[in-house]
């Protein structure tokens, strides 16, 4: 590796989708007007990648360490662990860490699985209040951002099945709630059980559910905890891939935990949110200041994910656009003009198809630039352009090894 030779991943969060007939028959990314992502494109080799390892769930944490080269089989340990991890929160072996959203339910129905996007200062007081009735000495909350949350059980038990919320909206909750896998969880799932069920009870009447619901907006109704782990130590960047430093710029703690398990470092932007208001020019910014004193930056944006949850498919158009616009541009632009030898590569972590509203395990469209690379014949960047691409298919572990081949 030489000096000024520079490796940038910026990840699309669930932008692959299916084609929507309000668009025309086209997916957003189709249907979205993206002059800098297919510029880019035309200038790149292209192809499909698994980025879900056969027999794993679609989920972000499965996807996003995958791509950074760390298999699932040999060191997924639970979301809740990579997000405690990005929190700084210490905890024992024997410590159960789980991801805990705050949800919503309503006639018995999971409706989102963000509690309607709560801010973190609403969420703020919503934790400490269910610490302070629900907190013990093996029992401890942490609050995250806007939904996101860990929930860890001193001496819990791991033999759990928890659903993900995000990927049953619309279904009965008492059907999702958590079950041992054996013997083993019964105590921990009945555990788990009985907060839901008083976080449920507590909820009912907070101060901050009756003004979320004055102004008609979805409430806190309940806890939902899923995703159970204990921690384990990972190998570093540099021991996994001979980088010797990196940045992880992202709104979203399980990204950061990943990074901070590899031991790069978080760069934090003001106003970046995780939905299609965040700061995309900060991002842009960010990486270029990151790239000044590191090799490596792995820039993740949310904002499609979040509105392929909602299965608002007019808004991860416009965010498609406005990551085309207002970060791809500045970051391209910026690249060039410091006089880089850089690689980057630009691709989802999986799809999340509005009319499912939740992640599937399809293989994702991928690009890889860099100066010495013959451009393949695709244009344009999308799900079936890529099919054509001179990449095929590749498994999600071998991505970092092209982009950092020299």
């Amino acid at each position: 590796m030489i000096d000024n030779k520079k490796y940038i991943v910026v990840l699309v969060d669930g932008m692959a989708d299916e084609p929507i007939a309000e668009l025309n028959n086209l997916t957003p990314v189709m249907a979205a007007n993206t002059p800098v992502i297919d510029k880019i494109c035309s200038l790149s080799v292209t192809g499909q990648a698994n980025t879900i390892p056969e027999g794993f769930h679609p989920g972000s944490e499965i996807a996003n360490m995958n791509i950074l080269g760390y298999h699932p089989k040999d060191f997924f340990q639970g979301r809740g662990v990579i997000e405690a991890a990005s929190l700084g929160i210490k905890t024992e072996p024997n410590d159960l860490v789980l991801r805990c959203n705050l949800v919503s339910i309503e006639n018995e129905i999971l409706v989102n699985h963000s509690a309607g996007h709560i801010t973190t200062d609403e969420a703020t007081q919503i934790i400490d209040f269910l610490n302070f009735n629900l907190g013990s000495e093996r029992i401890k909350f942490y609050t995250g951002k806007s939904y996101r949350h860990i929930l860890v059980i001193k001496g819990g038990s791991s033999s759990l099945v928890c659903t993900p919320p995000h990927d049953h909206p619309g279904k009965i909750a008492k059907n999702l709630l958590p079950v041992s896998s054996n013997p083993n969880g019964n105590a921990t799932a009945e555990l788990l059980n009985e907060l839901i069920k008083k976080s449920i009870e507590l909820l009912k009447n907070h101060p901050v559910n009756i003004e979320r619901k004055n102004k008609g907006k979805s409430k806190a109704d309940s806890i939902w905890p899923w995703s159970p782990g204990y921690y384990m130590q990972y190998p570093t960047f540099w021991e996994r891939w001979g980088i010797k430093s990196g940045g992880v710029i992202s709104a979203v703690d399980l990204i950061h935990g990943l990074g901070k398990m590899a031991g790069l470092e978080s760069v934090f932007v003001e106003g970046a949110t995780g939905l299609w208001n965040t700061n995309y020019e900060g991002k842009a910014i960010a990486a270029l200041e990151t790239l000044k004193k590191h090799p490596f930056v792995f820039i993740h944006i949310e904002a499609m994910d979040e509105a392929g949850h909602d299965g608002d498919f007019m808004l991860k158009k416009r965010v498609i656009e406005d990551i085309d616009q207002r970060l791809l541009k500045l970051l391209w632009d910026g690249l060039n003009s410091a006089g880089y030898n850089f690689s980057l590569m630009l691709l989802p972590d999986h799809p999340t198809p509005c009319k499912l509203r939740t992640h599937t395990s399809d293989p994702v469209p991928v690009l890889l630039y860099n100066k010495k690379i013959i451009p393949d014949t695709v244009n344009e960047f999308n799900e079936i352009s890529v099919k054509n691409g001179s990449l095929g298919t590749i498994n999600g572990p071998d991505l970092l090894s092209l982009l950092f081949k020299e």
